[in-house]
């Protein structure tokens, strides 16, 4: 569930062409603009992300200093077999509805595919460029691999990938908001902020998706990619988009939630809140997976909780939710590639895919 800077660069590239656009109407020569603007500002965002990054790292360092190999060792195998049961049947769960993104785009797109395929594009392409990054290259790659075989255009493509993004951020919207809203107390005493700051914070985030709901309800929206207009979902997608994304975004939260030490007294809804804003640190990094800014958040906010016993289990759900779907994928990846080999000697064709 990193998901997805790619929904950001789509909106930067869409307000980059318009700027353009403008700036050629007062006359600017378009090629000094572009590298005027870029030469500007370009470095801004990848600046923050390395900060962000290198302070990260910096208090995960200090944070697990304490810990001994024998002692993370041991909360890393303390686990249950009903916790890794639980872990795993989440992992599942999350991942299905990751599906879903795939599904509600080409809905969106009015394109068919077999929903075999939406499954095994969406899965492999999340469970590959989490663990790898770079979503926009692993994920692209993946996605075009398997839906060009299937007709899908690279412009179709790109456009599925952006309304994916959509889903994945109306439901961490959503449940960011209620959570903080509903447990502003608590979370007020593990984040070391106020409950009127977090209380504050839930109402903008689920003002922003409301918002959002309510401006694509009234008449049809689009925004202009690299030259190609993209029409975005209308209410009915979009609110489907919402209650998708949610499931994703609760169930991955579930995973971690499951593998904690027991002791912990804060509930699921609280967690949630914690979660998704470690999440949503992890994206701002662009590291792969949020690794080590999700880490150094978790174990800030679970402070009262053994640290090697935290240490443990968020080692252990990077096993579950990121390392085993990523080993299942390119199993599944290349027994595809195999099949599909198969398919065309059959056929009469060689592996190339000539007569």
């Amino acid at each position: 569930m990193n998901f997805v800077g790619q929904h950001q660069k789509a909106l930067d590239d869409a307000e980059a062409i318009e700027a353009d656009r403008s700036a050629e109407a007062a006359g600017v020569p378009q090629v000094a603009r572009s590298s005027g603007l870029r030469g500007r500002y370009a470095w801004i965002g990848t600046a923050a992300s390395v900060i962000l990054f290198a302070v990260s790292i910096g208090v995960l360092w200090k944070l697990v200093q304490t810990v001994t190999w024998s002692e993370l060792h041991a909360a890393f195998t303390a686990a249950t077999p009903k916790q890794l049961g639980l872990a795993f049947l989440f992992v599942c769960i999350s991942y299905l509805f990751l599906t879903g993104y795939d599904g509600l785009a080409l809905r969106q797109l009015k394109l068919k595919v077999r929903y075999r395929i939406t499954a095994l594009a969406s899965f492999t392409s999340y469970a590959v460029s989490f663990t790898l990054g770079f979503p926009l290259l692993t994920a692209g790659t993946i996605r075009y691999w398997i839906y060009a075989r299937e007709g899908l255009s690279a412009p179709k493509i790109a456009a599925l990938t952006v309304i994916a993004g959509f889903t994945f951020w109306l439901g961490m919207g959503v449940v960011l908001g209620l959570s903080l809203i509903i447990e502003a107390g608590q979370l007020a005493g593990l984040t070391f902020t106020s409950i009127r700051l977090n209380q504050g914070l839930g109402l903008a985030a689920l003002a922003a998706v409301l918002g959002y709901l309510a401006w694509v309800s009234f008449k049809r929206r689009s925004v202009k990619v690299r030259g190609w207009r993209l029409e975005l979902p209308g209410a009915s997608v979009s609110f489907s988009q919402m209650l998708v994304g949610i499931g994703d975004v609760c169930a991955a939260a579930a995973v971690l939630y499951v593998l904690l030490p027991p002791g912990l007294t804060i509930g699921f809804t609280t967690f949630l809140a914690v979660y998704v804003l470690a999440a949503m640190l992890g994206i701002a990094s662009h590291a792969p997976g949020g690794l080590g800014v999700f880490e150094a958040t978790i174990l800030l906010a679970l402070s009262s909780l053994p640290r090697d016993q935290v240490l443990g289990s968020l080692l252990l759900f990077r096993v579950c939710y990121y390392l085993v779907p990523f080993v299942s994928a390119l199993a599944m990846l290349g027994a595809y590639e195999i099949f599909k080999r198969a398919q065309q000697v059959r056929r009469g064709a060689d592996p190339d895919g000539r007569p």
